[in-house]
């Protein structure tokens, strides 16, 4: 199903994506993309206990950054 990975497939937590998460060298990560403040990390940290992919980290931080500008 997929090509040879020396990292594990899993799937995001909210969309149920798969993608290659690099949790033993999580600066090489895709979620690593994403700039997070303390304030957003902890808003999505409430929420979901396991890995997102970028896109949902994304999505969730400018849903995030709309909620503080309202």
């Amino acid at each position: 199903m997929y090509a040879h990975t020396k990292h594990e497939i899993v799937a995001c937590e909210r969309c149920r994506s798969p993608f290659e998460c690099k949790a033993n060298s999580f600066t090489k990560c895709q979620c690593m993309t994403v700039q997070l403040n303390i304030n957003e990390t902890q808003y999505i940290s409430e929420q979901y206990d396991g890995c997102l992919c970028a896109a949902c980290l994304t999505e969730l931080r400018d849903e995030y950054r709309a909620e503080i500008n309202e």
